[in-house]
Order: C-alpha cells, then structure tokens, then sequence
C-alpha cells in the first residue's frame, strides 16, 4: 500500500495538485489520467521519491519496495541485459554484487566467511537463487529472446531496450509499482503479454497510458487528476469517460427531475456492473459499482475538440483499384506486388510492422511517391484527405498565424470570423489563434491538420498514425467522429480500441504475403493462423 496525505505541489504560480489525500491499496490498478500538463508524471515522480512535494508526504511500509518504468533507455549501456533486469531489485543486485566481490578476494579470511554467510541467507531471503531465470521469463515474455540476453544494453535496438526497462520494472514482484506509458513501442504481442501479467498482478499498480484499450483491460479504478485534485473512481476508463460524461449532461440539463437523472445512472452502472465479471476483482468492483450514486460522479473539466468529417459529395461503388504496386527503397523492398480494391463502405485499418511499407503506400497513393512498378486508380466520385506520419513540412519556418494557415486550405476563402470558429472547435481560442504555425506543439500540429482534412469536405480519409501525440480527450474525439463518419477510409494506428472501432475490413503486409480480411480488429487478433504466426515470430 502507498499513502499520499496533505501533498501540493507547484511551479512557479501554477497548481498542479493541492492536499491531495489518497490509498492505493494492494491487488488494484489504478489508472492515472488527466489533460496535458496536468501533472500525471510528475506525480508518479512524487510517490517515487525523485521530486519533493512542497507540503504532506507519501508512505509506504519500511519492508515494502518500490519499483519505477525508467525512461532513460540509455542509463545502463556498459550492462548486460539480464543483469540491467536484476539491478530492478535494488537490494538483491547489492547483495549480490558485494558476495560476488567477497568470493573473489585471493585473501578471504574468517571475517569474510562470516560476512558471505550473512549475505548468502539474505540472498536466499531474497529469492536470489530464482533471479536469473525469473529475469528470463520477464524479458522472453515481452519478447527479448534468450541470445540476448548476455549482450550489453548498447547492443540492442530502441525498442528492445524498452522491453528490457519493462522487464527491470516488474522484475521481483515489488509491492507497489509504477508505470509511466509502459506500452510505448512494445508491439501487440508483447502488450497483450502485459496485459495478463498486471491483470494477475497481487500488488499495487500506477500506471499513465494513452492507450485506452490498456488502461481498459488492466484497470481496476480510475485516478482522476482535475481540477488540482485527485478523485479515485471505481471502473476502467471507459466507465470513468462515459460516467463523467453522463454527469455533465445532468449538470446542463438540471430542469429535468432528478428522479429521471438517477435511474439513467442506475441503469448505466447496472450495464457496466456485468461488464466487471471478467476482471479477477469481479465481486468487489460490482459491489463497489452498484453503490454508486449521483454525487459520486463529477463532470470534468476536460475540454474534448469537435471533430467531424462531413463529405461534400456522396461516394460512388468504385473507390479504389491498386494493382501489383512495388516499391524498393534504400535497397529494402518494402512493397512487393500490392493489389487490392477498395469499396466504398470500406474502413480498412492496415495492421502489424511493416510501417514503413505503409507510409510508402499511403504516399504512393496521394501522389507524393512513383512505384517502382504496378498501378492505382481512385474512382471519379472520390475526393481524398490525408494526415501523414510526418507533417512538419506544414509547419517548419511558416510565420503565418493559425488563421491566415487555415485559409490556405479552406476551399471557399471563408471569413476570418468562420476560421476562428472552426478553430476553436478544435480548441484553439482568443489570443491562440493567433500562434504561428511554426511554434505549435506536437497535439497542436495534429489538431491542425484534423482541422484541415475536415474543411476539405473529402469522401476518401487517409491516417497514417493520427493519434501520435495526441492525448485522451483528443483521441477519444478522433475516434468517435470517425466512427460517425460516412465516407470510406485507409488508415494506420497504434491505439488498439482506435482499430477495433472504426475498421470493418484488416490488411497486413508480411514478408509472406498479403493477409486480406473483412472482419474487426479483436476478430482478427483471435484468428488461429495470425495467433500461430505471433508464437512462431517469438519462439
């Protein structure tokens, strides 16, 4: 268990938190959210020790450890892998390393022996004699495999040392434990690999993820950082998000009688009380959800765009014809005789590692890259709108303000007073708009962009990785307006319910070949050859 009693905490003349009192009790995962800038990581770094609040304090148990997701990938370079793992368990690792330097003396005397004794029944206390094999199972499940395993930490690719800081993090079953974005860079497998382990995890979880499939599946509350306060909330995110929400239109809708209000919350707490059996808290979270009244859910204070794409021009049935493409760059081929058609209800979500086959595929499609060989050809009724991976040629050494960047892409040369509504639906208000283009943020960039796409009025979207800087409330708005959306769509992305809820039809390019599928994302994943394949990618 850790504790957080009276804890404030600011910068300069802004309030991040402010007497903050909060348990995180053993065999829960609590999902840490808030807005950007909020104050989520900092507060992870609070109840780790690495910052000082300015008032209250944290506790835990003297006997109970502490275990952080580090973000530093290059803090043990000259270490080998399994060893980086073990350092998790600050203490074994000393304990270790001082036997290790005993044992080695050419002039071990008496007082030595009585020393390595010592050592040697905390080593077994510890459970070191299983430390070695139990930092295997860790990095084999997220993926690292055994020939790894001695090599330095320099040796490894960026997203293997990320595995390995995972692997450090959960290693030596910690008491409480702390997780800032742990899905980063890891693939599906290796999440769903996560996923299972904190699901089963005895102890105490924290943990910050834009990912809101994740925070869903291993979630047992919700901490809410708002309004300078944390509020626990029992439920995943989507309970949280969908709570919250109910309550605002309560607050806007207080006419209405509150008899009304109370039984459309008992009637949404009852769905997702059933929607709880799956979870190894099952009992005590339907408990917990059923007790739930009307006081206990507050609105947010999260600001959520408008996002809408309206097609100008209903789309005909001939979308989109791509034959035999093939395109070879820096001697890597990384597409090799593409064919495929494209309906015109089609949300085709292009899934697994081949990112940069994609990205070269998306360009082909707009234009902005030749084949090597092989052909396409968009239908007469389509018009199409592009978000790519990179868009910093929109925004790199361009002093035009957000307005005047706007209006080189809105179709009707609209009125200044037309731009800056449409901005400020996408949450760039007053003075803001008038930022230049070449200052904004990485979510301000994307929000931009969205803004662009939707003034083109297109029938044909395509993403390629849209929800990449984005934060909850950004995401959460992207995917529910694409969801409502009318047109056809091609489209990449990490975020898992993202996938699930907009695709209707799967593609991945594998060095083997094309796997075409109509079905959802989750549909998918379960399919038997696309399982064996995973397995037989981390034998």
């Amino acid at each position: 268990m850790i504790t957080v009693q009276n804890v404030s905490l600011r910068f300069a003349d802004r309030k991040l938190f402010e007497d903050v009192n909060i348990k995180f009790s053993p065999g829960n995962c609590y999902g840490l959210i808030g807005a950007n800038g909020a104050g989520k990581s900092t507060f992870l770094k609070v109840l780790s020790g690495e910052i000082e609040p300015q008032t209250g304090h944290v506790h835990m148990n003297p006997d109970e450890r502490l275990a952080v997701l580090k973000q530093n990938h290059f803090e043990y370079e000259e270490f080998e892998v399994l060893q980086t793992v073990i350092m998790g368990h600050t203490r074994l690792y000393e304990v270790m390393q001082e036997k290790d330097a005993i044992y080695m003396k050419p002039d071990f005397t008496h007082e030595d022996g009585m020393r390595a004794a010592e050592l040697e029944a905390e080593f077994a206390e510890l459970n070191g004699w299983e430390a070695e094999s139990e930092a295997a199972i860790l990095l084999k499940g997220l993926g690292i495999q055994e020939e790894l395993h001695t090599k330095k930490m320099a040796d490894l690719t960026g997203a293997e040392k990320v595995k390995v800081l995972l692997a450090q993090a959960l290693f030596g079953k910690p008491d409480v434990l702390l997780l800032d974005e742990p899905t980063n860079n890891l693939d599906i497998k290796a999440i769903q690999w996560l996923e299972e382990f904190l699901i089963n995890f005895e102890n105490t979880v924290i943990v910050v993820s834009h990912d809101r499939h994740f925070l869903n599946k291993v979630c047992t509350h919700i901490a809410d950082l708002d309004y300078g306060k944390i509020q626990i909330y029992v439920g995943n995110y989507d309970f949280w998000y969908e709570s919250s929400q109910l309550a605002q239109k309560m607050m806007q809708e207080q006419n209405k009688k509150k008899e009304e209000k109370i039984k459309e919350l008992q009637a949404f707490i009852a769905r997702f009380s059933a929607n709880a059996s799956k979870s190894k808290q099952a009992t005590s979270r339907k408990k917990l959800l059923e007790k739930i009244t009307l006081d206990d859910i507050k609105p947010s204070s999260r600001r959520y765009p408008y996002v809408h794409f309206a097609p100008e021009r209903e789309i005909g049935n001939d979308v989109l014809r791509v034959e035999g493409l093939t395109k070879t760059i820096d001697g890597v081929k990384v597409l090799d005789n593409v064919s495929f058609t494209m309906n015109k209800e089609d949300k085709i979500a292009f899934v697994g590692t081949n990112e940069i086959g994609y990205t070269t595929l998306f360009k082909i499609l707009m234009g902005e890259m030749e084949p090597d060989s092989g052909s396409f050809k968009w239908g007469v009724t389509t018009s199409q709108a592009y978000f790519p991976r990179d868009n910093s040629e929109y925004f790199e050494n361009n002093d035009l303000n957000l307005v005047d960047w706007l209006r080189q892409y809105s179709p009707n040369d609209q009125s200044e007073t037309f731009l800056r509504g449409f901005l400020g639906r996408m949450l760039f208000s007053g003075e803001e708009v008038m930022k230049k283009a070449s200052v904004l943020s990485g979510g301000e960039k994307v929000r931009c962009m969205l803004s662009k796409m939707m003034l083109s009025g297109s029938n044909v979207l395509l993403f390629d990785d849209p929800t990449n800087h984005l934060d909850l409330e950004s995401i959460t708005a992207l995917n529910n307006g694409l969801m409502k959306f009318k047109g056809a769509m091609l489209f990449t992305s990490h975020d898992h319910q993202f996938v699930q809820t907009i695709a209707n039809r799967i593609i991945e390019i594998t060095p083997n070949g094309m796997v075409d599928k109509q079905t959802t994302y989750d549909e998918y994943l379960e399919n038997e050859e696309i399982q064996k394949r995973l397995q037989e990618l981390y034998a």
